[in-house]
């Protein structure tokens, strides 16, 4: 595999696969990180992608913001047509219906269409072991129909249906380890990646494509109107969720697991890790947790985050 790093000023001269002109929310981070992926691939691309408010946002009928061959999915099955779409061009190769070079395969998903919705196509996508990449852009809740929970919701944050009162403070459960359930697939590269450090982000991208077989890369995705910020700070949310390890970026490689780019600095220095606390006041979804009365519920959060942490640096073998 390529140990290939991203030019800014050849970058600035290559078009976009993605479009000006969407109707995404300013500050939205899905964008952002779909044309960082974009720019990763190395040659023609063809893209699966789940409903949600990337997909929704980028073709409103009849405008489309995508200047590839792309195809619109239900939530719940974009890696079963991903897994059609790469075993139908194999088939098309061997009676020489087209070009023979590489084509890649990608598919853009939510939390709500991977976490939850999705999360049965996706196994078995991994369990068959068709080559392609999937990339998750976070946005920890149902965005597109009305901020809902999902398995990627926070512990205690605020959502439509975790209302943060006096009988629930926020989401009650943990964030579902979804990275962790595609390592156990044993497939040959999982990653996780933020806006905020984008040579890392393209970097993982440009691997996730090359390897042979599924790719997985989970994106945080910050989103100032269900997270509760100026649009503004994105990309500050994005630092801040790795500067406080809630988010590390890290990447499982054929059985070697990695830190990297700033959790890797995290682990050498450990006094650049922030407080967790830093990353949820700068969001509205958790402002009911900076009560005296919901202090407890943040000293979980911290304990959990330290404990996962220090299970990642043994995993990479810094502990």
């Amino acid at each position: 595999m390529s140990a290939w790093t991203p030019n800014p000023k050849e970058l600035a001269k290559t078009p976009s696969l993605l479009t000006p002109g969407h109707r995404l929310c300013p500050g939205c981070a899905a964008s952002v990180i779909g044309r960082l992926v974009l720019y990763a691939c190395p040659g023609p691309i063809l893209i699966a992608h789940a409903t949600g408010c990337f997909e929704v946002a980028t073709t409103i009928f009849p405008y489309t913001c995508w200047r590839t061959s792309w195809i619109h999915n239900a939530f719940e099955n974009a890696a079963a047509t991903v897994s059609g779409m790469v075993e139908a061009w194999k088939v098309l190769q061997k009676r020489g219906a087209v070009p023979s070079e590489r084509v890649y395969f990608l598919v853009f998903g939510g939390d709500g269409g991977t976490y939850d919705i999705g999360i049965q196509a996706l196994s078995g996508a991994f369990e068959r072991g068709h080559d392609f990449l999937y990339v998750l852009y976070d946005n920890e809740a149902y965005m597109n129909t009305g901020i809902q929970r999902s398995g990627g919701t926070p512990k205690g944050a605020w959502t439509t249906t975790t209302p943060a009162g006096r009988v629930i403070p926020g989401k009650p459960q943990w964030k579902k380890p979804i990275a962790d359930i595609a390592v156990a697939h044993r497939i040959p590269y999982v990653a996780t990646a933020s806006p905020a450090y984008w040579m890392d982000l393209m970097r993982k991208a440009r691997k996730g494509f090359e390897v042979e077989g599924p790719a997985f890369i989970h994106a945080i995705s910050p989103c100032p109107r269900g997270w509760r910020y100026p649009p503004e700070k994105t990309i500050e949310v994005a630092r801040l969720a790795v500067d406080t390890c809630f988010f590390p970026l890290w990447e499982y490689e054929n059985g070697e697991w990695r830190l990297t780019d700033r959790s890797l600095a995290i682990a050498k220095n450990p006094d650049l890790k922030k407080p967790v606390i830093e990353y949820l006041k700068i969001q509205g979804r958790f402002r009911h947790l900076l009560k005296p009365e919901n202090k407890h519920i943040v000293d979980a959060m911290q304990q959990t985050v330290d404990a996962i942490w220090e299970d990642l640096l043994k995993r990479c073998g810094l502990a």
